[in-house]
């Protein structure tokens, strides 16, 4: 049995590895709004953006530099010894895969999704199709060390991406989580993301609080993820299976206060559904507010922080 997602990304600490930097925290000029709601049993979290600070302010499945974009395929290239399986045409060999990948990434995009309108694409769906190639060609897995082909495709995801862009947890994450759940709350995660995600925010949750688990902070059943529901925002379709899991909890909407940093894909949704809104200005990177939206009652969330620690505030 191979290692764990989690164990992967641990081993890779072991090594002597250059990652990209973690994001450098920009604020912008935001004053919080914050009033006591008291009616509040459950309090979902955004990720990328909100929890979780990322180069560029969002997740890349392409980069838009350019260089970037061909050190981390070359790195993966070399990490997974890819070189051996592939076509050996002229050129550097991240040039190659750089022209497959854009491929894979547009045959996920246009793939059929019936009844959904915001499809997500799926990071390690892309490489596993990839690897099969490679397969073909003698290609080998080790599996006692990476597991099967499907958690072999898993860890080339999070590699890629790792070498991508630079994550780490905003100020006071693990603080506010902590926060809400000593308050007795309910608590999820309410996010686009993919296979890694939850690696790369329980990683960042630990260098802030040593012991912060996230299983120990909300259920599994409570982790509503674009990349396993098959929806991004503002698909309502992931608002509407969160709230389907809270209801079972017999908590209603109004009850509920949804926190992210884009009013379109955050506040709006949440708000048309009934949910209380809360908007997270604390990286100018990752806010995504016009003036014009903050003003509109349609899309104007009901408390803005600019940290997450206010959240006490909010909830008292």
């Amino acid at each position: 049995m191979g290692l764990t997602l989690q164990q992967y990304a641990d081993y890779l600490d072991t090594r002597d590895l250059t990652w990209p930097a973690p994001p450098e925290i920009e604020r912008p000029k935001a004053k919080p709004h914050l009033v006591h709601l008291p009616e509040v049993r459950a309090v979902t979290w955004s990720i990328y953006g909100t929890l979780l600070a990322i180069s560029g302010g969002e997740l890349y499945f392409e980069h838009p530099n350019r260089f970037v974009m061909d050190v981390a395929l070359d790195k993966t290239i070399q990490e997974f010894k890819m070189w051996a399986a592939m076509s050996r045409k002229p050129g550097h060999p991240a040039e190659y895969l750089r022209k497959v990948y854009k491929e894979l990434l547009v045959d996920q995009r246009i793939a059929p999704s019936p009844g959904e309108k915001y499809p997500e694409i799926q990071a390690d769906r892309l490489w596993e199709v990839w690897v099969k190639r490679l397969l073909q060609k003698e290609y080998k897995i080790d599996a006692g060390f990476y597991g099967a082909l499907n958690e072999f495709s898993r860890k080339v995801a999070y590699f890629f991406h790792a070498s991508l862009q630079g994550t780490t947890c905003y100020p006071e994450a693990a603080e506010a989580l902590l926060h809400v759940n000593k308050a007795g709350l309910t608590q999820g995660l309410l996010a686009d993301s993919q296979c890694f995600t939850l690696v790369q925010l329980e990683r960042g949750l630990a260098r802030q609080e040593p012991q912060t688990r996230l299983d120990d902070l909300l259920g599994p059943e409570l982790r509503v993820c674009s990349h396993e529901v098959r929806a991004r925002k503002p698909s309502e379709r992931l608002y509407r299976h969160m709230l389907c899991q809270l209801a079972k909890l017999n908590i209603a909407p109004g009850q509920v206060l949804h926190i992210g940093s884009r009013v379109a894909l955050d506040v709006m949704p949440a708000r048309r559904l009934g949910m209380k809104t809360g908007l997270f200005a604390g990286d100018l990177a990752s806010l995504d507010a016009t003036s014009e939206q903050m003003k509109d009652p349609a899309s104007r969330p009901d408390v803005l922080l600019t940290k997450l620690s206010q959240i006490a505030e909010v909830l008292g």
